[in-house]
């Protein structure tokens, strides 16, 4: 479906000098540096994956994607949607996709969002009877009936996001690309875009690439990801595998009956684990024990911890892919 080989984009930018009369000779001066945005990145996404595409600000993500949607022309390298070359062939590549920003709108600001919908009929040239069936669905997954007949500029942000992947899913794409479609939005509405994004995958097959930086997204939607750092591709695969390479650490959150000192717990020592397998810290009258659970189990550290102490309660959180992606950014696995 998606073919990226060796992708480069490279920026010619005015060359920036420190101070007032620096940033007076910017102005005028006619030298110039290159920023490589993306660097030789090369995958595949087959039809009907939704892949995590994501990074850091400035890792070169939204650029990817603009040479994916045919926006922008790669310095080298090549990419294939659905076997059209996008920056090639603009108007057939944008028949084949749907995008959706989360920070920009495709609907018209003034016009009820239905003619938003007629409109993007009549552009795509969405025949009657499959823009009805298609309406019928969209209506039911993203719930747009209450505000169906709402000028644009009177929704809120949720509404307007659901309206917009509405919008972006008239013609029925082969690829949909969305870029932060949750952002801004609070927990419920989040909850009813991400469940809408998994019905429009299960009932069109739909390929999906979804950048953004809410890693809840990306663990409930995604089983591969691609990660992106200065841009590089540093990963690709799926994230059970991330988490088994990288996500050994687990925490131990303990509440005791006494009051104990943190020099009490010298678990480290009976336990003869290194410095970088153990820590032990208080926070908020709470004692944080992270280890790895490689080495040693969790049941044995509260063996221990029990034989000694009465604990009131405790909780069990594995390493999260938003703890292993930030260890990832600060070269750390």
């Amino acid at each position: 479906m998606i073919r990226v080989d060796n992708l480069t984009k490279k920026f010619r930018i005015n060359k920036k000098y420190p101070g007032f009369k620096g940033a007076i000779k910017s102005f005028f001066s006619t030298d110039y540096t290159n920023k490589v945005a993306v660097n030789n990145i090369s995958f595949e996404i087959k039809k009907g994956e939704i892949v995590g595409y994501i990074g850091a600000n400035g890792a070169g993500k939204s650029t990817t994607i603009k040479m994916m949607t045919g926006i922008l022309t790669p310095n080298s390298g090549t990419v294939y949607v659905n076997g059209l070359i996008p920056y090639e062939n603009r108007e057939a590549n944008a028949k084949n996709i749907g995008v959706v920003f989360g920070q920009k709108t495709q609907l018209w600001w003034d016009l009820p969002i239905s003619e938003t919908f007629t409109l993007l009929k009549d552009i795509y040239n969405v025949p009657d009877d499959a823009f009805k069936e298609r309406m019928s669905f969209l209506n039911e997954v993203l719930d747009l009936q209450p505000f169906y007949l709402s000028p644009v500029r009177t929704l809120s942000l949720g509404q307007r996001m659901r309206a917009d992947l509405a919008a972006a899913l008239i013609h029925n794409p082969k690829v949909l690309y969305l870029d932060e479609p949750t952002i801004g939005l609070d927990v419920v509405v989040k909850e009813k875009v991400r469940k809408a994004i998994k019905l429009i995958n299960d009932e069109f097959d739909t390929t999906i690439i979804l950048t953004t930086h809410d890693l809840i997204d990306i663990e409930e939607l995604c089983s591969r990801i691609i990660i992106i750092d200065n841009g590089q591709k540093i990963y690709d695969g799926k994230i059970d595998d991330i988490k088994a390479l990288y996500g050994y650490l687990t925490t131990i959150e303990i509440q005791f009956k006494e009051d104990i000192k943190l020099e009490e717990l010298d678990l480290k020592n009976e336990l003869d684990l290194q410095d970088d397998e153990f820590k032990i810290e208080v926070i908020e009258n709470k004692f944080m024990i992270t280890f790895n659970k490689n080495k040693i189990t969790t049941s044995a550290i509260m063996s221990k911890i029990m034989k000694q102490f009465t604990v009131l309660d405790f909780s069990i959180k594995d390493t999260s892919i938003e703890d292993i992606i930030k260890k990832m950014y600060r070269r750390g696995v």
